[in-house]
């Protein structure tokens, strides 16, 4: 029987390594340790304080009032300060993972929470290490030959993956072609070198999990590798050895061993509250300093005092080396599930995202004045985009009167990291970046046509597509956008119809319409000579049209084509659809578009050819619609979702795209094979605070 309980807790003991030492080799994959170069000094910060105070007054509390409270003193110590040392962690995994599943990693909360982590991890790593050569120095039992070994050995190991396995994974990229999937001998001789590496490491002395997250780390993350490897290891570790894990450890719980009478229980849950409230204000009090929201700092150290995996599979190796007995291990195994519980509800209530879209300011094209810069958000997901954007441009009409600010921001699907990535190029001397590579030099290339009449800034997106309207609304709350530019998720053959429909990408759009802090554009791009007009010259003859119904997105749309009024590139038609059935809104709604119209009138038809239509229903519009689709380059209507006006009553009915409302969703249809393309526009929607 004891050798069927050594069995067992060896067992038990190996399942512990194999699924945190996995999951943190996965997780140092999707590490990019590159964001340790421009990390701010609020990340730096709260990352250091977040570790350094909550063990500081974990200690302090067991000196001072745990001793003294119990009389036990001298036997918690050696309880008690690994169990602090274990709470006042932040580790990046579980930070992340925790982030993830809040749907927040890549807003600006999750950002700094993660940078934070890093630092803390990074410090946390170190602190180990030095730790355990200071025990090797300190034991009178190992002979000075057994220390310098062991300290040998690790910096060994350490010089090892930086020489050779970093290279090597370079190597395995370089030999893979572009598109191409990775050869399987490749991922699975890292997952054999990971495993060599936690061997090692609890070999000389150290924990196996130093092993694999430092081995981790020496993948360069992102596709192809990164990305594979993590597929391998998710589907072996998360799916089959993470759940066996959890089970083991709730298993070893032994409720019945606790006593909340014992000293060992008092001590125990006095140090978890102690420490869990010094990481909050750790990380809360350093966050406000520096300028955060008050809710914002608050959220932040929450996220920053969740427990995880790392924490479990740390409980267990400790009660493996009999440091926790089972009435602490029970204890902690608790808290620790009790907070997985609170803190994501307590994060809910104190931070909510789309919160800080409500801006201060109105950010629409028709609150900005005709002379006034035009500052666009244009969101790019593939280069199949980028001649339809391009063209866009040129339609604008840029001017000296007129300046057009351009945020080009490219959109990649996070894939093999485990933080999302924002790359600011214009800041880089150096672009190491492959992915964008298309899509800034055809964008700086056409700028430098204009002459300082379009002036652009390039970034890159990794994130996931669920939490990508994230990254497109910060871009353009933080640059003051007046219009945010998003391609139609369906691409158009040449025959024109439907090559391709990217189903996710229609999710994100509606995201990004009911989210935005300004004016959003949805482009769909129909043009058959489109390629050809935007990589020839801004001076090609573009023919472009106003479909004016009423109310506050058609006026936004009218607005956007006004800035094209008087360029020799652009001939602007304005065609208002009337009712001979009474009134669609209100007088107040009547009035501002009749002043809208006004400017129109004013240049002149000459100028400006303005054509008023009355029909009775939406039958009788589509028909003239269709007729126009020939006509033009480009259409221009506003979105007037959940409006309803007697003009279009009775196409609600056949719509395939409700988002694009009812004229733009008929502009769509695969019905018509015309190439004019059509820009649907939405006016701010976002009520100013």
């Amino acid at each position: 029987m004891r050798q069927n309980g050594v069995m067992m807790k060896e067992i038990e003991g190996l399942e512990v390594v194999v699924a945190s030492g996995g999951l943190l080799a996965e997780e140092g994959v999707k590490t990019d340790l590159s964001v340790l170069k421009p990390i701010g000094r609020e990340a730096l910060i709260i990352g250091i304080s977040s570790l350094i105070l909550p063990l500081m007054i974990g200690i302090a509390i067991v000196q001072v009032f745990i001793g003294e409270l119990t009389g036990e003193k001298e036997g918690l110590e050696k309880i008690l300060y690994p169990a602090i040392f274990i709470q006042s962690v932040s580790p990046f995994p579980v930070i992340a993972l925790f982030l993830k599943d809040l749907k927040i990693i890549n807003s600006e909360l999750g950002r700094l929470a993660v940078s934070s982590a890093v630092c803390s991890e990074m410090l946390n790593i170190s602190m180990v290490c030095i730790i355990k050569m200071f025990k090797s120095f300190m034991d009178l039992r190992q002979s000075a030959a057994g220390i310098i070994q062991n300290v040998g050995l690790t910096i060994g190991l350490v010089l090892i993956i930086v020489v050779i396995v970093r290279p090597t994974a370079l190597w395995m990229i370089r030999q893979t072609p572009e598109g191409r999937p990775v050869r399987d001998s490749y991922i699975y001789s890292i997952i054999l070198v990971v495993l060599l590496a936690g061997s090692f490491t609890q070999w000389i002395g150290h924990t196996p999990i130093l092993g694999a997250i430092l081995t981790g780390f020496a993948i360069p993350d992102g596709p192809p590798l990164a990305s594979a490897l993590s597929d391998k290891l998710d589907s072996f570790v998360s799916g089959l050895f993470l759940p066996i894990f959890i089970t083991l450890i709730a298993l070893r719980v032994n409720l019945l061993s606790i006593n909340l009478r014992s000293p060992f229980a008092v001590s125990t849950i006095i140090m978890v509250l102690a420490t869990f409230s010094a990481k909050v204000f750790a990380c809360m009090i350093p966050a406000w300093i520096c300028r955060v929201p008050f809710k914002d700092a608050l959220a932040l150290g929450f996220i920053m005092s969740s427990k995880g995996i790392v924490q479990m599979s740390l409980y267990s190796m400790f009660r493996d080396e009999q440091i926790f007995n089972e009435e602490i291990f029970a204890l902690l195994v608790i808290s620790t599930a009790v907070l997985a519980i609170v803190v994501p509800i307590l994060v809910k209530q104190t931070y909510v995202p789309s919160k800080r879209y409500t801006g201060y300011q109105k950010r629409s094209i028709v609150d900005s004045e005709n002379d006034e810069e035009l500052r666009m958000v244009m969101c790019i997901h593939r280069p199949g985009n980028i001649p339809a954007f391009i063209n866009l441009l040129d339609v604008s009409c840029p001017s000296r009167e007129s300046t057009i600010a351009v945020f080009v921001l490219h959109l990649i699907e996070l894939e093999g990291r485990a933080a999302p990535l924002l790359i600011t190029h214009h800041l880089q001397q150096k672009n190491d970046n492959t992915y964008s590579q298309d899509v800034i030099f055809a964008f700086r290339k056409h700028v430098r046509q204009y002459h300082g009449t379009i002036w652009a800034q390039a970034f890159t997106a990794i994130s996931p597509r669920k939490l990508m309207h994230e990254d497109i609304c910060n871009l353009a709350l933080k640059k003051v956008a007046a219009l945010i530019v998003i391609p139609f998720h369906c691409k158009w053959a040449i025959d024109g119809s439907i090559e391709m429909e990217d189903f996710s990408l229609r999710s994100l759009n509606c995201k990004i319409f009911d989210a935005a802090p300004c004016s959003v554009g949805i482009l769909i791009d129909r043009g058959r000579n489109q390629v050809q007009q935007a990589s020839t010259t801004q001076l090609s003859s573009q023919r472009v049209a106003v479909i004016f119904f009423g109310g506050r997105d058609d006026r936004e749309a009218l607005a956007f084509a006004i800035r094209m009024v008087g360029k020799l590139s652009t001939h602007l038609t304005v065609a208002r659809f009337t009712t001979t059935v009474g009134g669609a809104y209100s007088d107040k709604e009547e009035i501002l578009d009749s002043d809208a119209l006004d400017d129109i009138k004013r240049i002149g038809r000459d100028s400006v050819p303005y054509v008023e239509q009355a029909v009775k229903d939406g039958p009788e519009t589509a028909l003239i619609v269709h007729d126009m689709v020939d006509e033009f380059d480009l259409i221009i209507v506003g979105r007037h979702k959940n409006v309803s006006f007697p003009q279009i009553s009775g196409l609600e009915e056949w719509s395939e795209f409700p988002e694009l409302g009812v004229i733009g969703d008929f502009l769509s249809s695969s019905d018509h094979k015309g190439r004019a393309s059509v820009l649907v526009v939405q006016q701010q929607r976002h009520k100013i605070r």
